[in-house]
């Protein structure tokens, strides 16, 4: 099963989109899931904009004894509080307010914030540092391993997707891959691809975007055993038994 053979089937709708042609930013959607991390040397000033849910125990069950009456709780260090994009593509950052993020890239989002946030502080320009914690994608279908697949780096290629879902099963159709992609603006549209086709990479859905669901397709064998129910599985072992019968009796007679 090659890929990446010369074979010239991309839409014409393809052809103005070229992601080869340059680094892949993801642009950010409603429904991310934003970590926001606003760093300086003054500190009282910076922990203003950065959100902190505190993490509490209970020092009993780690074998602690706590002092006075009743079980007390302890705060251990703090984790970051992640932003939730809405259906408007803004979140509601501290003291800056509602921001619109939807359609940009965590880039831009940096610049953007950095330029809003100088005048907050004195000695230095702030670093700003953003993640989509909840990028993923789905593969289904014809791969071994199907299911929900992360990435940290905010970026994923349709074969390292693939990859993930350690590749397709020797009866997925390469040329007949799809994937189920949600817009910004909440509509959906299918994307055709020919793994097979050395000019994949000029297509938009070569990158994958958060939430995609990409479907492997099984080729006509698969789909024809798999049409075979119970019944007709019974009904062939049972013939097969009385052939095995019917044979040993000639044998057995014919001697």
């Amino acid at each position: 099963m090659a890929y990446f053979q010369k074979y010239s089937s991309t839409a014409d709708s393809l052809k103005e989109h070229n992601p080869a042609s340059g680094l892949y930013d993801a642009r950010i959607k409603p429904k991310d899931m934003l970590s926001i991390t606003v760093v300086t040397s003054e500190s009282e000033a910076s922990k203003n904009y950065n959100l902190v849910v505190p993490q509490l125990y209970d020092p009993t069950v780690l074998g602690m004894v706590s002092t006075g009456t009743g079980t007390s709780m302890i705060t251990t260090q703090p984790t970051l509080q992640t932003y939730l994009v809405d259906n408007e593509g803004t979140i509601n950052f501290p003291v800056l307010g509602k921001l619109k993020v939807g359609g940009i890239t965590r880039k831009e989002l940096e610049n953007m914030l950095q330029e809003k946030l100088n005048s907050a502080f004195n000695k230095e320009v702030p670093i700003i540092t953003i993640r989509i914690v909840n990028y993923s994608v789905n593969i289904l279908g014809e791969v071994l391993k199907p299911g929900k697949y992360q990435t940290v780096n905010d970026r994923i290629t349709i074969f390292e997707g693939l990859a993930m879902a350690s590749d397709m099963t020797i009866y997925g159709r390469r040329d007949n891959v799809k994937v189920l992609r949600e817009n910004a603006d909440g509509s959906k549209n299918y994307i055709t691809v020919n793994l097979n086709d050395k000019n994949i990479i000029n297509s938009p859905a070569y990158y994958l975007e958060q939430n995609d669901v990409v479907y492997v397709e099984p080729n006509s064998a698969k789909s024809r055993s798999s049409s075979i129910g119970t019944a007709e599985t019974l009904s062939v072992s049972a013939l097969s038994i009385i052939i095995s019968i019917a044979s040993i009796l000639v044998t057995v007679f014919h001697k």
